[in-house]
């Protein structure tokens, strides 16, 4: 894979004529932006939503992948990492996630939306056993 991101064309993605796909979780809500395609899968960029909060916590996990960014649009999201203090994102703030960084997400506001862009487009997601 070449790994320099070449995009040919301005990609334009309009809330208007919105693109939903399937994701990770059947609860969320996802936007895609139209960057995987523009850039022939080495970059994802899609919106994630909810209208309701997460009733349980998604468990502890992995993205196979190299970086998640996450950008809080609206609302908050709470997310564990081993030995780390529980990280609550708010609007406004971010969060760049190493590939393969086991976490788990605890809970969310009622409603929320959030950025998300990941390399590759393709990112896998597996469970893990939690820290000790």
């Amino acid at each position: 894979m070449n790994d320099n991101i070449t995009v040919q064309i301005p990609t334009v993605a309009k809330l208007s004529t919105a693109n939903y796909v399937s994701g990770r979780r059947a609860f969320f809500k996802y936007r895609d932006l139209g960057v995987t395609a523009a850039t022939a899968g080495r970059l994802r960029a899609q919106v994630t939503s909810a209208d309701a909060g997460m009733s349980q916590p998604t468990g502890w996990h992995i993205h196979k992948c190299e970086a998640q960014l996450v950008y809080m649009l609206k609302g908050w999201i709470e997310l564990e990492f081993a030995g780390e203090p529980l990280c609550r994102l708010e609007a406004g703030d971010s969060i760049l996630i190493p590939g393969h960084t086991p976490h788990n997400e605890i809970r969310t506001s009622d409603t929320f939306e959030l950025l998300e862009v990941s390399l590759p487009a393709e990112m896998g997601t597996e469970p893990c056993d939690p820290p000790r």
